[in-house]
């Protein structure tokens, strides 16, 4: 069967000039902004939405706080099939909703957290002829695997630290595995989180549960790392100085690995590469508030 895709992945790496000088390291940004609805969920949508084709399945469902749904809408209707994306109500930046209903998905809102919007998705997915792609679904994983590879690429090596977002922790999940695969070894993974997940102005990772916590844990213990947790004053400062910096506009959340260096997550003269998983344009409303 033919792949759906929109042209998804070959991101740039992005060497941040400034913010290397003042940290005292060598760093660059994987600019996942850059995939076509605007974050890395492309990657791992654009398998998920293939096989899905190649299962019969008619229907695709997800929970989400706005870049799963707005990656999950688009690649449906690519496909030419239906997408039914769940959210906390009001818990998802307008601008993502916006991309999900410009390409004719389904939006269901439901009280409470994610895990109360995973729930519902999940019941929804169990009807006829459809299918959960939230990063629970292996294919999703399969997909953003391939950006692990690209830094090896694109570096020429494993880069001494790996810094990046976490919400869910599907996409740290997914950098270990492909690392492991494109190099049999892994940089000191540091996954950023917000010290208030419920409610923090990084509407991205705003998860309180995150399903992939026994799988970071041991990605972690393998690579060394550990999980840094940050304010949002600091994730703030973080998301000021990329802007500000080196010219990349982000969404909040996509600053974490920013923040995470201000924790200790690199020494000195080490080769770090921070993920920015999200473009600026998913939540312009931020820079109001």
């Amino acid at each position: 069967m033919k792949a759906i895709t929109l042209g998804e992945g070959r991101t740039p790496l992005l060497a941040a000039p400034r913010l290397q000088e003042r940290f005292g390291i060598e760093l660059w940004l994987k600019w996942e902004g850059a995939n076509p609805t605007g974050s890395f969920k492309d990657r791992g949508m654009a398998v998920a939405v293939t096989r899905a084709l190649e299962r019969g399945v008619t229907r695709i469902v997800c929970a989400s706080t706005g870049n799963t749904a707005a990656s999950c809408a688009a690649y449906a209707a690519r496909a030419g099939i239906e997408a039914v994306i769940v959210v906390v109500a009001g818990g998802a930046a307008s601008s993502k909703l916006v991309q999900v209903r410009a390409v004719g998905a389904r939006i269901v809102e439901v009280p409470g957290t994610f895990s109360d919007a995973y729930r519902a998705a999940e019941e929804l997915a169990a009807e006829p002829g459809s299918l959960l792609v939230n990063s629970t679904n292996p294919d999703r994983i399969d997909g953003q695997m391939t950006a692990a590879a690209e830094i090896v690429e694109q570096l020429g090596r494993v880069p001494d630290v790996l810094t990046l977002p976490y919400g869910g922790g599907g996409n740290t999940k997914a950098y270990a595995r492909g690392f492991d695969a494109a190099a049999g070894a892994l940089p000191r993974i540091h996954p950023v989180e917000s010290a208030v997940r419920a409610d923090t102005l990084a509407s991205a990772i705003r998860i309180v549960d995150p399903i992939h916590r026994a799988e970071v844990a041991d990605a972690l213990e393998r690579s060394g790392g550990s999980v840094l947790t940050v304010s949002d004053d600091d994730l703030l400062r973080a998301w000021e100085a990329l802007r500000l910096e080196e010219g990349v506009f982000s969404e909040p959340a996509s600053a974490a690995g920013i923040a995470g260096l201000e924790h200790g997550s690199a020494r000195a003269h080490e080769c770090v590469v921070c993920v920015v998983t999200g473009h600026g344009l998913k939540d312009p409303a931020a820079i109001d508030r």
